[in-house]
């Protein structure tokens, strides 16, 4: 059973998750590298008999002062907060990173926030922490004011395997290269994109293939082309099989990315369903058919592959 956690929307915390253990992140995908701060902070409390608190921020600060930057999250709001219940924190403050916010002088932040505010005891950041106007405060700063605001700064070395180290950017650049499994490892989970069947062109159901269409919204676009999946409906524990295709559907001049979603073995009304999508195996990248039947062909062959792998 998944423990309960209060939701902040600023930092007017109350007293009992004052004086707490806080990381603070954008925790996106929340990777092994991410899991291993959060380890290292569950031994920080039971130690010190500290409760766990988060900060992160909506939109992501790079998504908010790179309006063009569309594609790039690993996981949805909704997913981090689901994880982070799992990850066993007591509270979680989601700030929203808007343009009055991103002004705040670093040494505010660590005065009026951290010290003044939360009065935090131990602060977990990465070491390319970067924070403030113009991202002009860091971890040496932090570290500068410890005595002076009563806290201190653990800055575990950065996750490594096989002397690569762990990052969100790596994650990201594995799916956009199709290393499907390399990166589920590095998540210790299979990356899923969580979104609400829309109407489509219908053209899946002309050809004997059926699809949910899912817009993929702002998650990161991994490489285009079919890949078995296990589809989940919010509320239901159990999973459906199938097989998906993520890109632009080359053969019907697609000028949108789309997730398309083929259940096997179903049917039903889906539309306006929420749905999550599991990508479990990547089968091959997208191409462009030259007719309708050469397109039915090649989705039988990767429906009995996706079967194998699934």
């Amino acid at each position: 059973m998944v423990k309960k956690i209060k939701f902040y929307n600023n930092f007017k915390v109350l007293n009992n998750h004052k004086k707490s253990i806080l990381l603070i992140g954008n925790f996106d995908g929340l990777h092994l590298g991410h899991q291993k701060l959060f380890n290292l902070a569950k031994n920080y409390k039971k130690k010190f008999k500290l409760k766990i608190g988060v900060i992160t921020f909506e939109p992501m600060p790079k998504m908010y002062f790179n309006k063009k930057l569309k594609n790039f999250r690993i996981s949805n709001n909704s997913q981090k907060i689901n994880i982070l219940k799992d990850l066993g924190i007591d509270f979680l403050i989601i700030k929203k990173f808007d343009k009055e916010f991103s002004k705040i002088k670093s040494h505010n932040f660590i005065k009026q926030v951290l010290y003044k505010k939360l009065n935090a005891k131990y602060i977990f950041v990465s070491n390319n922490f970067r924070f403030g106007n113009n991202r002009e405060g860091n971890v040496n700063q932090l570290i500068e004011y410890e005595k002076k605001y009563k806290y201190q700064i653990i800055k575990p070395k950065p996750f490594k395997l096989k002397n690569k180290t762990i990052s969100s950017t790596y994650v990201r650049k594995l799916l956009f290269n199709g290393k499907l499994q390399m990166a589920n490892k590095l998540l210790k989970r299979n990356w899923s994109i969580e979104g609400v069947v829309e109407k489509g062109r219908q053209m899946g159901k002309v050809i004997g293939f059926p699809t949910c269409n899912i817009d993929i919204k702002d998650y990161v676009l991994a490489k285009p082309g079919v890949y078995a999946v296990k589809i989940y409906q919010k509320n239901k524990i159990f999973s459906l099989k199938g097989i998906a295709n993520l890109g632009y559907r080359p053969t019907f001049k697609q000028k949108k990315i789309l997730l398309e979603v083929h259940i096997f073995n179903f049917s039903g009304n889906l539309y306006n369903k929420r749905l999550t999508i599991e990508f479990i195996n990547f089968i091959r990248k997208e191409k462009k058919f030259k007719n309708i039947n050469q397109l039915k062909k090649q989705i039988n062959l990767d429906i009995r592959k996706a079967k194998k792998l699934n």
